[in-house]
């Protein structure tokens, strides 16, 4: 049977709002007593509800996340880290998906509000007039994306986009397409803003899209890429570069010899694919992990001015990037030749 809070209240020899009050807000209990009744509480093996402390504290120990698209392999790694983070903070999760629908989204955090302390949304989607009806209904951290005065973590997609035209330039490409994300995608602006890069290497860039961030468009884009006569195609995220790879390999195009193929995320599957997929690794799951951190943050001092925090990102080069067709035998690199001449 489970022990009730009367049960420490009767051992310790005070009323059962002593104990509460000794185990919710111990500031507000005599040091001598507050130290007999957790004694008291550790030893029956006391664990308080929930429910029954939130209704004293005003706090659920909830939290909220939202996501766009569960079914995107990116997500998981950052969910790992979010829910591991805040089992060690004592906290709950609640998890929802929008489905990529921004109207979804608001109605999720409107749902949301009165069971968490607070909801993280992973790239939100929210247009400008729907966030305005959110604010202020619940504590929000955004992760990956920046809403002026509001705390955010944010992955630095346009460092991983300069990144990769750098190493695309080295190779000698001189044209390179790119296929944006979804429309209303603040991670896609943030892409689009590395892209620039380009013009510092006098790189010819043409853009496809908006595409949904699915392998479907990845097949859909192929073709527009070889049409363009790029030789290098960097895609929005790793799932849309696994279809543009799957439909290369159904028409017959060597990668990298004709069309050298990079993407974002730095999924589990990227390192797996034929060949291996040049990706920007984002970090996820430390992602997940600060976004609690900075929930945390927030709701310990709400008048604090709001944290922001940028992670640093990475390029994992692998073989599905390489010299140009018409590059010299210097653009290889040290590691030497990759793919067909």
């Amino acid at each position: 049977m489970a022990v009730t809070i009367q049960d420490v209240a009767r051992a310790a020899g005070v009323s059962a709002s002593t104990v509460s009050r000794a185990l919710s807000s111990p500031e507000m209990v005599r040091p001598e007593t507050r130290m007999r009744v957790q004694a008291v509480a550790e030893s029956l093996g006391y664990r308080p509800n929930p429910a029954a402390r939130g209704l004293i504290t005003g706090r659920t120990t909830n939290l909220g996340v939202i996501v766009p698209d569960l079914t995107n392999p990116f997500f998981p790694s950052m969910l790992r880290g979010l829910q591991a983070r805040a089992r060690e903070a004592g906290h709950a999760v609640f998890l929802a998906d929008c489905d990529e629908d921004g109207a979804a989204e608001a109605a999720l955090v409107h749902a949301m509000a009165k069971q968490v302390d607070g909801v993280i949304l992973c790239s939100s989607r929210m247009t400008p007039a729907m966030l305005e009806k959110v604010l202020g209904l619940v504590p929000i951290v955004f992760l990956n994306r920046v809403v002026p005065g509001h705390p955010a973590v944010i992955m630095d997609g346009a460092g991983g986009m300069r990144q990769t035209v750098d190493h695309l330039d080295a190779l000698g490409h001189r044209h390179i397409a790119y296929l944006n994300g979804p429309r209303d995608s603040w991670t896609n602006r943030e892409r689009v803003k590395g892209l620039r890069r380009a013009e510092r290497h006098r790189i010819k860039v043409s853009r496809f899209g908006p595409f949904a961030p699915r392998f479907e468009s990845g097949l859909q884009a192929a073709d527009l890429v070889l049409a363009s006569g790029a030789t290098a195609v960097i895609a929005y995220n790793d799932v849309m570069a696994l279809g543009v790879l799957a439909r290369l390999a159904e028409r017959g195009v060597p990668v990298p010899g004709r069309i050298s193929v990079a993407g974002f995320d730095n999924i589990t599957f990227a390192a797996m694919a034929t060949p291996a997929l040049t990706t920007v690794d984002l970090g996820g799951e430390r992602a997940g992990r600060a976004a609690v951190d900075t929930m945390l943050a927030v709701l310990a001092d709400r008048d604090a001015d709001a944290p922001r925090q940028v992670l640093d990102s990475a390029l994992i080069v692998r073989a599905s990037t390489g010299p140009a067709p018409d590059a010299g035998p210097d653009a290889a690199g040290p590691g030497g030749p990759q793919g067909e001449p």
